[in-house]
């Protein structure tokens, strides 16, 4: 429950609203490893602590890297951060994505706006390995162009023979040549088998709702989608009960959840 504290090594504008934070430890104190998925709670003194998705490369344990949109009293307060500011971290935390079981699979991976984010790590990861994997895709949708993130990275990774990357919006801008659309257009576009496929969604609820019955009419069996359900986490022990998301606790037992686990409460709206 302790938070350790960790200085700001840089701040990098994303979007109108999104930034990320890389962050060195601080008193003798490194970084940490962490699966691909999990997440931290990022303390600003004087503030309050929010729970955010690590979105850096899992191979290097010496930065902490965490994308965040300014979306509240917490995270806007993060947004004023500079370089060599202190911030408390508390993690890693909570269940990550599929990764090693995905071995010898075809992977696609569906994101949309920061969902991207808590997927970043996955990327890294299966590169770094891609002899593993069959098949990888990459479909990612937001709202208008300037809201994409990663944008050169992504570009890096579209260039690449043995990756599939498309990425859609919802509202072109007048320099904007590629697809316009909801995520789940570019599904039928991606290449996969679906009886081997193993899908990782992260999104809006809403998103990740029409996703997986768009994967499940490709033949994507239910076993083999998760999706990332980030919600109301506030201890990240599963002490608090603020993630209570039916029998389970999201802090401890997700955010990364196999559908098939939480199917029967995935469809009531209101939980």
């Amino acid at each position: 429950m302790l938070p350790h504290p960790f200085t700001v090594e840089r701040v990098r504008r994303e979007t109108h609203d999104t930034f990320t934070l890389e962050l060195k430890g601080t008193n003798g104190i490194g970084g940490f490893s962490f699966a691909p998925g999990q997440f931290n709670m990022l303390y600003r003194f004087g503030t309050g602590e929010v729970p955010i998705s690590i979105s850096g490369d899992p191979e290097r344990s010496d930065t902490l890297v965490h994308t965040i949109r300014a979306v509240g009293t917490v995270t806007e307060s993060m947004e004023r951060l500079k370089k060599g500011d202190i911030i408390g971290v508390r993690g890693p935390f909570g269940r990550g994505w599929p990764v090693l079981e995905a071995r010898g699979c075809d992977v696609l991976i569906v994101a949309g706006g920061i969902g991207l984010a808590p997927l970043r790590p996955v990327m890294y990861r299966l590169l770094s390995r891609r002899e593993q994997y069959g098949k990888i895709a990459i479909l990612y949708g937001t709202r208008t162009p300037s809201d994409i993130l990663y944008s050169k990275e992504l570009e890096q990774w579209r260039s690449r023979f043995d990756l599939q990357v498309r990425v859609t919006v919802d509202r072109g801008e007048k320099d904007w040549k590629g697809h316009i659309g909801v995520v789940t257009t570019l599904i039928p576009r991606a290449s996969f088998d679906p009886h081997e496929a193993v899908a990782m969604i992260c999104g809006p609820e809403v998103m990740m709702r029409f996703t997986i019955r768009e994967l499940e009419k490709r033949g994507v069996r239910r076993s083999n989608i998760h999706v990332s359900m980030e919600r109301n986490m506030k201890c990240g022990i599963g002490f608090c009960g603020h993630c209570q998301y039916g029998p389970t606790f999201v802090c401890k037992d997700g955010p990364v959840f196999p559908y098939e686990k939480i199917e029967h409460i995935f469809r009531i709206r209101e939980i």
